[in-house]
Parts: C-alpha cells; structure tokens; sequence
C-alpha cells in the first residue's frame, strides 16, 4: 500500500530509539526515549500560500509529541503537518 500524504503533511519513518549509551551502557526498553528524528517517505503537494520546502528522503528532527502514528504494512510511521518539523539535517 502507498500512501500519498495531503496538502502541507508529510510521511516520516522515525529513526529507532538509541540501545546504548555514549558510554557503552544498555538502557532498558522502560527508559527509551520517543526517538525525535526520523526520514521522510512521502510529502504532500504544499499549499497555495506555503509551498513544500521538505522532500522524500530528508533526514529531519520534529517536535517529541508531534504527529500522528500510523502502521502500514507493519512499519510504523508519523504523518504531521511541514510546520511541525524543526530541522533538516545535512
């Protein structure tokens, strides 16, 4: 199945929460953090008056509880608005 987001949304596949630490310790699954970047599968068309400035295959970094969670096929994935993405990373 595709999905083809509308509008000024964007499809985001998160990246996976970090296992380790920097220091080499293991955090367990109660003390994961929601991971806040991930990679852009799909955008939509923009709008009128706000043109789209992401594109598919942008590393981006977005708002902790920004979005809304989806599963297709058995991947999860957040669609939100282009608004609610704070940064491209290069």
């Amino acid at each position: 199945m595709k999905i083809k987001p509308l509008a000024d949304r964007v499809l985001i596949e998160p990246k996976e929460a970090e296992t380790k630490t920097a220091g080499g310790l293991f955090i367990p699954d109660t003390a994961k953090e929601k991971p806040q970047q991930g990679i852009v599968v799909a955008v939509g068309n923009g709008k009128k008056d706000e043109p789209m400035e992401l594109a598919a295959g942008d590393t981006v970094l977005y708002g902790k509880y920004a979005g809304t969670e989806i599963s297709v096929d058995g991947k999860d994935y957040l669609i939100m608005r282009q608004s609610d993405v704070v940064a491209v990373l290069k």
